[in-house]
């Protein structure tokens, strides 16, 4: 196990945008952190009201956008998008090729989300955007998977991502397929296999099968079981 803590991830401040990079990005670069199996970019970003990203392009990415707090609006090239908020995600296969824009959708209040980019499983094939309400039920939700299963969202790279939501003192156990797992955790304290992780920490894990969550607070992350 390898534990990225939240202090030491890369930092951008824009004025409009305060970023926290987990693995390397733009001018921040450390050849440490360039990425974790697939996974290649997991940005915390705080964007301010009616701020947000110009129309710029994509390709041969899978790009997940997860709101942790406002409202989040996405329009792109296909002529798709919508307002994703708490609970909801968003997928975008750039495929050959997409062009999009992302803007805090609300005038008055900041949006924090996650931009998590994934490296696909093969170069090309037909953009796409698929947006969901995940619901803020409790416990271990499946988001994306390459067959659609358990209605996750479908992606074009071998990885599931699951949001884990718990309760303070709840334990539970997720099977890993791939051998392989990112832990992103948004907040915290939260014990993986024994490692207590806090709110920003993220974990690498390799030749694992089985991971056991212990929540010692209210507790919310993501988990990445990747090839």
């Amino acid at each position: 196990m390898q534990i990225r803590p939240s202090a030491e991830r890369g930092h951008a401040n824009h004025g409009w945008l305060d970023s926290r990079h987990s693995f390397s990005f733009a001018s921040y670069h450390d050849p440490q952190h360039m990425g974790f199996g697939r996974l290649r970019v997991i940005n915390q970003d705080q964007v301010l009201p009616s701020k947000g990203f110009g129309t710029h392009p994509h390709r041969d990415m899978e790009i997940l956008s997860y709101v942790i707090s406002g409202a989040l609006e996405h329009r792109d090239t296909l002529g798709t998008g919508g307002v994703i908020r708490r609970g909801e995600i968003q997928l975008m296969s750039a495929g050959s090729g997409i062009s999009h824009s992302e803007f805090n959708h609300s005038a008055t209040e900041p949006v924090e989300f996650l931009q998590i980019w994934l490296l696909p499983t093969t170069r090309g094939g037909e953009p796409s955007y698929q947006q969901q309400d995940l619901g803020l039920q409790p416990g271990l939700r499946l988001m994306v998977s390459p067959d659609g299963r358990l209605d996750s969202l479908r992606i074009g790279s071998d990885v599931e991502v699951w949001r884990a939501l718990l309760s303070e003192g709840e334990q539970s156990q997720l099977p890993m397929r791939r051998g392989r797992a990112w832990v992103q955790v948004i907040a915290g304290p939260l014990k993986v296999n024994g490692q207590v992780l806090q709110s920003g920490d993220g974990l690498a894990l390799d030749d694992i099968y089985a991971l056991d969550l212990h929540a010692l607070a209210t507790a919310e992350a993501l988990i990445f079981d990747l090839e």
